[in-house]
């Protein structure tokens, strides 16, 4: 499929969703953090023609990265008539939110509570514009390494680019004219202070991932593989394992029958 065919397909694919809800949301609602992943997602859900919400929202934000943001919003303002942008600056209620628990100081935590109150953001704004959430996530994110927070960016209604690999989305965002210097921005999730990368925190690159990704499905092991392959394929398997708890369904503890 050529990516002409694929945004078509993703784009029709968001507006059918839509047709098809019992309550029919009247707005798309997403949140755009300078990276390639959201611009791509946000543009395919501009080009449904639906109303469309793009959340630019900085929490001690590095400038570099809000200023890719405000650049992809800005494109789509002037391209899409049916997109409307806000930056919401969420600095004092995370501050207020790490004051309030500060006898519960986790650094993983704090990062990982950016992320959810950016959720609990975009769901305020899609429940006043009678909305839904889209999501950003790619297949290596959600399904291979499961590289996101569990209610936080994770938390979404609908994901369109959910089941494309990173080279897929760059393909994308190519053929949808994204920014350059979005395209080739250092993947960052943008909820530390410092400015540490995707590739920092995961030990590899999307196109390692997302070899060792494709080889983990052909039934490979770590036993096929030397030097820097098995190196990859490790680092794959471990975060693969480590958070497989996002991936699948919420235990249920199922009651017997006959204890009910």
């Amino acid at each position: 499929m050529s990516p002409s065919e694929k945004v078509k397909y993703i784009s029709n694919w968001i507006k059918s969703y839509v047709n098809q809800m019992p309550n029919k949301a009247e707005s798309l609602v997403i949140g755009i953090s300078g990276g390639i992943d959201s611009s791509v997602s946000s543009t395919l859900s501009a080009m449904t023609g639906l109303k469309t919400i793009v959340l630019s929202m900085p929490i001690k934000q590095k400038e570099n990265q809000h200023d890719l943001s405000l650049k992809h919003q800005k494109w789509l303002v002037e391209k899409f008539k049916n997109v409307e942008a806000h930056t919401i600056s969420l600095d004092k209620l995370f501050e207020s939110f790490s004051s309030t628990l500060n006898k519960f100081d986790n650094e993983h935590g704090f990062a990982n509570s950016r992320a959810r109150l950016r959720m609990a953001t975009l769901y305020q704004v899609a429940a006043a514009n009678n909305g839904i959430v889209v999501g950003t996530g790619n297949k290596v994110e959600d399904f291979g390494v499961g590289f996101y927070t569990k209610y936080g960016d994770g938390g979404v209604d609908v994901s369109p680019i959910a089941d494309l690999m990173k080279s897929q989305v760059r393909e994308l965002a190519a053929h949808l004219g994204v920014h350059g210097s979005i395209v080739h921005a250092a993947p960052t999730d943008g909820l530390w202070d410092d400015n540490r990368t995707d590739e920092d925190q995961l030990g590899a690159t999307y196109d390692e991932l997302e070899w060792a990704m494709k080889q983990q499905e052909n039934g490979k092991n770590v036993a096929n593989f030397t030097d820097r392959e098995k190196t990859v394929f490790n680092i794959y398997e471990k975060h693969h394992t480590m958070n497989k708890h996002k991936m699948v369904p919420i235990p249920v503890c199922v009651i017997p029958q006959h204890l009910k």
